[in-house]
């Protein structure tokens, strides 16, 4: 069984589509997660069988094999966790994955099956807003998710109450519209994702002195 559910990779400034799929198939018990993913999302793999455990759930013994397509797309972050760990339960048939398909994921899990934030939560609720999807994220940061549209958010404090709610046995309250905060005096650079060569030149011109804006 193969079940899908939809995230996105950060690109600079830009949140580009990903689609979660998890496949269960008969053989020797195995979790690996192929599609260029970084270090970091290589190791969701314990941090969902140990979310997933402290909830009294055990993974199947069968291979499970977690693809982030498109393949060619650089996969960078903690917050594919939760896409990743609803797709297991999804193939799993412990939730609908039917109903995950009006879903954008994004948060990182925590040991205990908390819900943590992750950046880019703004940059997901915009690509949301365009895609007509709602979104699913932590609840730290669902005021943040509900100002940036008015899509549907799920804001989870963790994955049980996340599953509870899709399930239609307990509501998630509505996060409130967060407040705009007056800009700073420059842009800070540790709101971009990823560009990693063009921040180190800015930092070597501003601490030189340089003037990149003649």
């Amino acid at each position: 069984m193969v079940a899908l559910v939809r995230t996105v990779a950060y690109l600079g400034l830009e949140a580009r589509a990903v689609e979660v799929q998890c496949s269960l198939a008969p053989g020797l018990p195995n979790f690996n997660i192929v599609g260029l993913a970084d270090k970091a999302v290589g190791e969701s793999k314990e941090r969902v069988r140990a979310a997933l455990s402290s909830m009294g759930l055990a993974l199947p013994p069968k291979r499970i094999t977690i693809n982030l397509s498109p393949a060619d797309l650089p996969k960078e972050g903690s917050h594919y966790d939760l896409p990743i760990a609803l797709a297991v339960l999804a193939a799993m048939g412990i939730t609908d994955g039917e109903q995950l398909a009006d879903w954008i994921v994004v948060g990182e899990l925590a040991l205990d099956a908390r819900v943590q934030p992750s950046p880019g939560v703004l940059l997901a609720a915009l690509h949301a807003s365009e895609a007509e999807k709602g979104l699913i994220c932590p609840a730290a940061q669902g005021s943040e998710a509900k100002w940036a549209s008015d899509v549907p958010v799920l804001a989870a404090p963790d994955l049980a109450s996340l599953l509870n709610h899709l399930k239609g046995t307990a509501q998630l309250p509505q996060p409130e519209q967060g407040l705009v905060e007056e800009p700073g005096k420059a842009p800070d650079l540790k709101q971009v994702k990823g560009q990693e060569t063009a921040k180190r030149a800015l930092e070597i011109a501003a601490a030189g002195g340089h003037n990149l804006f003649r």
